[in-house]
């Protein structure tokens, strides 16, 4: 094999590597502010407000996770009260999990994809980087509706679609068909913890 041919090898290696990797954020410090921003699944409709994933979640990583969920709201409603959320507490990180309310109202999936698009670069135009969670559509083995991995992609986000659907499933979790107990909500801040280790955050 010529000197050549190694060198184009070589550079088609290196590109799939760094092509292929997992977005990454950078480590957040002890005394930063994350903000959880989503409908129910972020209040904690189904368990005390203790027992809520943002207040597991502070317990977990040592960080300041501030609730920002509002029971009942769509995308819609969410895009016209992040702004000030943002500006109120200035995080380091938004958790986004939100749409669910959407889907069970049937809204069309351009609209979900399209509000969700507007929250996302309203935050990075901030400075401040989104992990996303994908919400699962109507149907009971689904994971998270196909626009989430695409804005993600889209977006170079921190991703996962499969965690509310497989809690979800579980009936053990759940307080009511849509919403989780304090077992569901800490499962889900222990996953979500785990991401944001695996990624470089903690």
């Amino acid at each position: 094999m010529n000197l050549r041919a190694r060198a184009a090898i070589l550079f088609i290696g290196v590109f799939l590597l760094t092509g292929c990797s997992d977005p990454k954020l950078s480590e957040i410090p002890r005394n930063a502010t994350i903000l959880a921003f989503g409908d129910s699944l972020t209040v904690g409709v189904g368990a005390s407000s203790a027992e809520s994933y943002p207040v597991v979640l502070t317990e977990l990583s040592g960080r300041r996770v501030i609730n920002g969920g509002v029971s009942g709201e769509t995308t819609t409603q969410g895009l016209q009260r992040l702004s000030g959320l943002l500006e109120q507490h200035e995080p380091e990180l938004l958790l986004l999990l939100e749409g669910g309310n959407d889907v069970l109202r049937n809204q069309p999936f351009s609209t979900i994809s399209q509000n969700l698009a507007d929250m996302i670069e309203l935050t990075q135009q901030k400075g401040i980087p989104v992990v996303l969670i994908g919400v699962p559509e109507k149907n009971l083995f689904s994971s998270s509706a196909p626009f989430y991995s695409e804005l993600a992609e889209q977006y170079g986000l921190v991703f996962d679609g499969r965690l509310i659907g497989s809690l979800l499933r579980t009936t053990s979790y759940k307080s009511d068909p849509i919403h989780l107990n304090a077992q569901g909500y800490r499962a889900l801040a222990e996953e979500i913890n785990d991401l944001l280790i695996a990624n470089g955050a903690f």
